[in-house]
């Protein structure tokens, strides 16, 4: 074993299939992805059984790609690594698997990676000071969390969406202004050209969960303005009704976020998930965090959507910790974050 620690990494959670080879959980040796986007855009979302198809017909070709930028062998590896949950299971399966298959032909250690664990420690790859305590707050399509970093995989939560995420509210936001799938950057793009304060939509509370999310009620309020307009034969202005949609759901992180961190004397916070790459969400939470004292880091675009280099980051520090997997692990679609398998 050399002075360093190399570790392989697989992502297949949902539609992306993704490799890469990560040097002591900070240097990116190689990041491969394959995307699924065009052919699941025709089904308007991810069919799962599609996606685990695609998963095997990609998952060699992804990994002997991360192998060959990086200039490894499986001999060079340290560790083996792999997205075990959350997730579609049928996709996590095949990452699963075909981790096992190559640590226990290339006798390398397996490590399990919960996928949120792996959004959050995206931030280490660009932000290399970045150490805990800090408040992380996690938004993608399934998943919208406000957790305390308490130490390296080591986690406290806050709150969590208790209905849809904000990107599956982004998805179907989109979906039911005529936009299509992928939701998210589609909204993004189209509020650029639209005013965000040209309707007023709800920022839904939790009652006696300060901290929680619920992003169901907006969607609602989006589709019942829709059914309004057409009831009364009015014309609906798409990056009005955007720009004001994706403004009330940005409020709402920020809002919690900023008021989670001075509750709990934090001055460090960490953004990531596939929604983080929004660029309003960005702005916002960069003024927000100025306004209140708070230092803020968020992933470059590439790490933050599902992708393999933050999963090898994660991986690093559970393995200094001590921390391996057996040969039983297995896929778990509803894994808890701090769970270990």
């Amino acid at each position: 074993m050399s002075e360093h620690i190399d570790i392989l990494a697989i992502e297949s959670s949902c539609d992306e299939t993704a490799a890469a080879v990560v040097r002591d959980g900070r240097e990116i040796l190689s990041n491969e992805i394959y995307t699924q986007i065009a052919m699941h855009t025709v089904y308007g979302g991810v069919v799962p059984e599609l996606a685990s198809r695609k998963h095997i017909e990609k998952i060699n070709f992804v990994i002997q790609k991360a192998l060959e930028d990086a200039g490894k062998t499986l001999e060079d590896i340290d560790a083996v690594a792999v997205t075990c949950g959350p997730g579609l299971v049928g996709a996590l399966l095949v990452g699963v698997a075909e981790a096992k298959a190559i640590a226990w032909a290339a006798k390398k250690p397996l490590i399990g990676v919960h996928h949120i664990e792996g959004h959050i420690s995206a931030n280490y790859i660009e932000h290399p000071d970045l150490k805990p305590p800090y408040l992380g707050l996690i938004v993608s399509g399934g998943h919208t969390h406000l957790v305390i970093v308490k130490d390296w995989a080591e986690f406290e939560i806050l709150g969590r969406t208790v209905d849809d995420a904000a990107g599956e509210a982004f998805d179907k936001v989109a979906r039911a202004i005529g936009l299509g799938y992928p939701g998210g950057p589609k909204i993004d793009k189209i509020a650029k050209e639209g005013n965000p304060d040209a309707i007023t939509f709800p920022k839904a509370k939790v009652n006696g969960s300060e901290y929680d999310f619920s992003f169901s009620g907006i969607k609602s309020a989006v589709l019942n303005y829709l059914n309004h307009a057409e009831m009364m034969h009015e014309t609906v202005n798409p990056a009005d009704l955007a720009a004001s949609f994706q403004k009330a759901v940005v409020d709402v992180l920020c809002e919690h976020t900023v008021r989670a961190a001075k509750a709990h004397n934090i001055t460090n916070v960490a953004m990531a998930g596939g929604v983080s790459a929004n660029s309003a969400l960005r702005a916002g939470m960069e003024k927000a965090c100025k306004d209140a004292g708070l230092n803020l880091s968020v992933p470059s675009p590439i790490y933050c959507t599902d992708n393999a280099a933050m999963i090898g980051v994660a991986a690093f520090h559970e393995f200094e910790k001590g921390y391996r997997s057996g040969w039983d692990l297995n896929a778990v679609p509803n894994l808890k974050l701090g769970e270990h398998l």
